[in-house]
């Protein structure tokens, strides 16, 4: 169920609406303060994949959502299925957020339809410029290995 890549333009960070779906608050902190770091403004936060496209659809509009997979009441795999099914977000840039970072977890990512893959820990020196990457169009599939 591979999705067909859509052509986007570059989104500068500063300009750049993203939500974060992960249920760990020390996590999610991290990533807040790294996207605050290069420059991002707009980062939204959801702790479950639950109501993540009823959610989503109350921000002006949304060009990244970096999913953790263990998420509870809906995995990351079933938000995916809801974005892609939802004709204003189904273009939508998600990118795995796991701490479950494996060759066979990432082939599973890629065929679900995800855009991209980082593991957890994040390396704090390349994920700014690994986020940049994808909002300029970039697929990035790191295991962090």
């Amino acid at each position: 169920m591979n999705q067909p890549s859509v052509k986007r333009l570059p989104i500068d960070p500063k300009e750049a609406h993203i939500l974060v779906v992960e249920d760990n608050v020390s996590n999610f902190v991290l990533i807040a303060r790294l996207l605050a770091f290069m420059g991002v403004q707009k980062c939204e936060w959801k702790t479950t994949g639950w109501g993540v496209v009823d959610f989503a659809n109350t921000m002006p509009r949304v060009d990244l959502v970096l999913m953790d997979l263990r998420l509870p009441h809906e995995d990351g795999y079933e938000a995916l299925r809801q974005i892609r099914a939802d004709d204003r977000l189904k273009d939508t840039l998600v990118v795995v957020v796991t701490a479950h970072g494996s060759s066979s977890e990432l082939q599973r990512a890629k065929e679900a339809g995800f855009d991209g893959f980082l593991s957890k820990p994040l390396d704090a020196d390349r994920f700014p410029e690994q986020i940049r990457q994808i909002l300029n169009g970039a697929q990035v599939w790191d295991l962090g290995i």
